[in-house]
C-alpha cells in the first residue's frame, strides 16, 4: 500500500522503516516545534499541535515515513489533551476527539452516491467476457486499474473544506448508519486532508482488521471465556457497530481507500490520477494497485497477486479491476445493481499443507459421533488453525485420511476450516488408518451406526448433557451471559449442574467456591459446595451469570422450546409453536393432527416431536424448569382469528439467498413485525419469496408456481418503503 499497513497498529511508528523522506520529514517537525519562545497556555499551541499531530498521522499511515516515536507522539497528545481542557475544545477534528463519547444508536444517513455493488465473477473467462462486453461499448479498449480486495467492512468519508464531517456504512447502498465517531477512532482515517483538496470529497474505502489485531483480540476473548470471531472480516463489522468509540479505538482498525462518491472540486480525471491525489490529500491507498493496457496485463496482475496474498498482514478475497477513465465509466454507466465499468475476481479459497496428528470423536447433543482432526497449527484464511471436523466415517474413507499424512486445509466460505484432501503421494509408511469407536469415547456405551453417521445410544450420557446444556443456555436459546463451553463442563464435571434447572439454583456463594488445583491449573469443588475459581469466576462474573439465569425465567415458551434440544424443535417451528398455543402445558398436550394442521408441520415432523414430548427424561426436566420458577406461557400466542398488525399481515413469506447489510435473523424479524409469516419453504400458500444473492431452488419454485419475487435491490426498495428498519 501507499502506506505499509501498520504491523504494530497501535502504536506510531514502532517497527517502521523510514523512507528517504523520514530525516527531511523529522526536521522539519523539530523546526516546527523550535519555532522559539512560546506559552503553552496560549491558545495557538492549541493549533500548533493539532496540526502537528495531524501531520504525524498521514506520515505513518500514507506516507511509511514516521518522523516521530510513539512515546513522542503520546506525550504531544497528552499536552494537546491538557490545553483543550485549559481552554476547551471547538474542533471535533482536533487528534483528542478520535475518542468521544458513547454513542445512544446509530442515525440513518442517505449516501450522495449510492454504494452499489461491485459484480463477482471466479473465472477469468467471465472476466474476459465482462472486459469484452466494455470493449464493444466503448469502441477501443481502455486502460484498467487493478486493486487489491481489501476484506472489510465498505465505508463511505465525507470532507467539507477538507474536514470529516460525517461516515457511514454501505447499509442498504442507498442508506448507511452514520458511524463519524467510531471513524474518528480508526487512526488510519484524517479527520482533516492536507495539501489543495476538493471543497466536498466522499472517500469510499473499506475498514479492516489486520491480522494481528484480530490474533489479539480473539486471544483476549478466549482468556475471557467469550465467544471468538470467526474471522477478521466479523471482527471488523461487530466492532465498527459498537457504540463505544472507545472500544474501536483499541480493536486496531485500519483503513484504505479505493474509490469516491459526491465531489466537487476534484480535478482527477481517471482513478489512476485520483488515488494519487488521494494520497497527496492524505488518504491511505493501496500501494499494490497497479494501472493496465490490457486484459492480459490484467490477467497477469489478478494470477501475480493470488500467490502473495496469504503472506500479507490483512485479508484480501480478490482483485478488484475497474475502467480507468472517469468519462468511460459514465460512459458504460451502471446496471440496476451494480455499475458496468468494474468488476471483482473472487480468488478461491486459501489452502496450506499442515500434518494430520490425531482424530477425536466428540459427542453431540442429540448423542452423534462427530470426527474431530487435530493438526499442526497452520495460518490459513486470516486465522491459525489447528482443528477441524471431518463430519463423519463415510467422508474419511472417501478421502482416505491416515493419522500421520500431509493434507490439504482451507476455510470453506473463508469461515469454516475443513480438511480438503489428503496427499497420499507423500506418504512414508508410518501412517495410521483411522476406525470407528465402537463404545462411546465419554461414557463408554455402545455406539450405533445409521448411514454414515454413529450414535452413543446411552440418553444419560454426560457429553451428551454438556452439548445439550451449552445449546440451552446459548445466546439464541435462554441467552444465559457469562455460562461459557468451559464453565459448563467445569460445572458438569463438579456436579453441581445435572439437569437445565440446576442452573437457576446457581448462585454468587456457590461459583464462587471451586478453587484452582494449585498442580494442574484445573479446578476441583470444595466440600463445602461452593463454585469459582476452578473456572475462574470472579465475583462480578458470577453475580453476571446469577442476573441473567434470573432474566431468563421469563425468556417465553417460543426460546424455552427452541432450548430444549429436541430434534425439528429449532427456531423457526419453536415459533410456531408459541404463536399456537397459550402455553407449554398446551404444546405437550397436542396430538399429531394438530400439530399436522400447523403450518409447514408435515406427519414426520408432528409425529417425531408427539413421540419426543412424551419421553420420561424431557418430562422431568420440564418439571424441573417449572418448579425453578421458569416461565411456560407464550409471549406471542395469537388466539384464532387474531391477525398481527401491519402491511405483510396475513402473508406467508419465504426469505431465500443474502441481500447486502442483512443477515438472516434480523431479515427474519423486520418481516415479520411487519405481520408476515416467515416459512422454511415455497408452496401453494406462499405469498412472497425475497431473494438476495445465491438463491437456490427456492427462487426457481417461486417462479415455477407464479409467486411474487422481490429481487436484490428491489427487495431492499420495498423493504424500505413498508418501513422496514435497515441493517447496516
Amino acid at each position: 500500500m501507499r502506506h505499509h499497513l501498520p504491523l504494530h497498529p497501535q502504536g506510531h511508528g514502532q517497527g517502521q522503516v523510514e523512507s528517504a523522506e523520514g530525516p527531511r520529514n523529522r526536521a522539519r517537525a523539530r523546526d516546527h516545534l523550535n519555532q522559539g519562545p512560546y506559552d503553552p497556555g496560549v491558545p495557538p499551541r492549541l493549533a500548533e499541535l493539532r496540526a502537528l499531530l495531524h501531520r504525524a498521522n498521514s506520515a505513518y499511515y500514507v506516507d511509511a515515513a514516521p518522523f516521530m516515536s510513539d512515546g513522542e507522539y503520546d506525550r504531544l497528545l497528552a499536552e494537546l489533551v491538557a490545553l483543550e481542557a485549559e481552554h476547551g475544545c471547538d474542533d471535533p477534528n482536533s487528534p483528542t476527539q478520535r475518542l468521544g463519547d458513547a454513542a445512544t444508536g446509530f442515525a440513518k444517513v442517505a449516501h450522495a452516491v449510492p454504494m452499489l455493488s461491485i459484480e463477482n465473477t471466479y473465472t477469468l473467462e467471465t472476466f474476459n467476457a465482462w472486459h469484452a462486453r466494455c470493449v464493444a461499448a466503448l469502441g477501443t479498449e481502455p486502460m484498467l486499474v487493478c486493486e487489491p480486495k481489501v476484506d472489510g467492512l465498505a465505508i463511505s468519508l465525507r470532507y467539507e473544506d477538507g474536514a470529516l464531517v460525517q461516515a457511514a456504512t454501505r447499509g442498504d447502498g442507498e442508506h448507511g448508519d452514520e458511524v463519524t465517531g467510531n471513524a474518528r477512532a480508526v487512526r488510519a482515517i484524517p479527520t482533516k486532508l492536507r495539501g489543495s483538496f476538493p471543497s466536498l470529497l466522499e472517500v469510499r474505502g473499506e475498514i479492516f482488521m489486520p491480522n494481528e489485531s484480530f490474533e489479539r483480540i480473539n486471544a483476549e476473548r478466549q482468556r475471557a471465556n467469550e465467544v471468538l470471531f470467526v474471522n477478521a472480516r466479523n471482527a471488523t463489522s461487530g466492532t465498527l457497530k459498537s457504540l463505544d468509540p472507545k472500544l474501536v479505538a483499541s480493536r486496531g482498525l485500519s483503513f484504505v481507500a479505493h474509490g469516491r462518491g459526491a465531489c466537487e472540486g476534484d480535478p482527477s480525471r481517471g482513478h489512476w490520477e485520483f488515488l494519487a491525489n488521494l494520497r497527496a490529500w492524505g488518504v491511505p491507498t493501496n500501494d499494490d494497485a497497479s494501472r493496465c493496457a490490457s486484459a492480459d496485463d490484467a490477467r497477469e496482475c489478478i494470477e501475480s497477486f493470488k500467490n502473495r496474498r496469504s503472506g500479507l498482514p490483512y485479508g484480501v478475497d480478490g482483485m478488484v479491476v475497474r475502467v480507468d477513465a472517469f468519462a468511460q465509466q459514465a460512459e458504460l454507466g451502471a446496471a440496476s445493481r451494480a455499475p458496468r465499468w468494474i468488476i471483482a475476481f473472487k480468488y478461491p479459497a486459501e489452502r496450506r499443507e499442515t500434518q494430520l496428528l490425531r482424530v477425536d470423536w466428540q459427542v453431540g447433543k442429540g448423542g452423534t459421533l462427530t470426527p474431530r482432526a487435530t493438526m499442526k497449527p497452520v495460518f490459513v484464511g486470516g486465522t491459525t488453525v489447528s482443528h477441524a471436523t471431518l463430519h463423519n466415517i463415510d467422508e474419511i474413507r472417501r478421502k482416505d485420511l491416515r493419522i500421520g499424512d500431509v493434507v490439504l486445509v482451507e476455510k470453506a466460505g473463508e469461515v469454516i476450516p475443513q480438511v480438503v484432501e489428503s496427499l497420499h503421494e507423500r506418504r512414508d509408511g508410518s501412517e495410521q488408518t483411522i476406525d470407528p469407536p465402537t463404545v462411546c469415547p465419554s461414557c463408554a456405551s455402545a455406539v450405533e451406526q445409521d448411514g454414515p453417521k454413529l450414535y452413543c445410544v446411552n440418553a444419560a450420557c454426560p457429553a451428551q448433557f454438556r452439548e445439550r446444556l451449552k445449546w440451552f443456555v446459548g445466546r439464541d436459546q435462554m441467552d444465559i451471559d457469562g455460562l461459557g463451553d468451559k464453565i459448563i463442563d467445569q460445572l458438569v464435571e463438579a456436579g453441581l449442574v445435572n439437569h437445565f434447572a440446576d442452573v437457576f439454583a446457581l448462585d454468587p456463594a456457590r461459583l464462587a467456591a471451586l478453587e484452582k488445583s494449585e498442580s494442574s491449573g484445573q479446578g476441583k469443588v470444595r466440600k463445602d459446595g461452593s463454585l469459582a475459581e476452578v473456572a475462574r469466576i470472579g465475583a462480578k462474573t458470577a453475580e453476571r451469570i446469577v442476573r441473567s439465569a434470573d432474566a431468563a425465567r421469563g425468556r417465553g415458551l417460543q426460546r424455552l422450546l427452541a432450548s430444549l434440544g429436541v430434534r425439528h424443535l429449532g427456531e423457526a417451528a419453536s415459533k410456531t409453536l408459541a404463536r399456537a398455543f397459550p402455553n407449554l402445558d398446551a404444546v405437550l398436550g397436542a396430538n399429531v393432527a394438530t400439530l399436522e394442521a400447523l403450518p409447514d408441520f408435515g406427519s414426520i415432523t408432528a409425529e417425531s416431536l408427539v413421540r419426543d414430548f412424551s419421553a420420561p427424561t424431557l418430562r422431568d426436566e420440564i418439571e424441573r424448569l417449572r418448579a425453578a420458577g421458569v416461565d411456560l406461557s407464550s409471549q406471542s400466542h395469537r388466539p384464532e382469528g387474531a391477525s398481527a398488525a401491519g402491511p405483510l399481515a396475513g402473508k406467508v413469506v419465504v426469505l431465500t439467498g443474502e441481500l447486502p447489510g442483512w443477515d438472516r435473523r434480523s431479515l427474519t424479524a423486520a418481516v415479520e413485525a411487519l405481520g408476515a409469516k416467515v416459512s422454511g419453504s415455497v408452496s401453494k400458500k406462499t405469498d412472497l419469496v425475497i431473494a438476495g444473492a445465491a438463491a437456490g431452488s427456492k427462487l426457481t419454485k417461486a417462479r415455477e408456481l407464479g409467486v411474487i419475487v422481490w429481487e436484490g435491490d428491489e427487495a431492499l426498495r420495498e423493504l424500505a418503503a413498508l418501513g422496514a428498519a435497515v441493517k447496516a
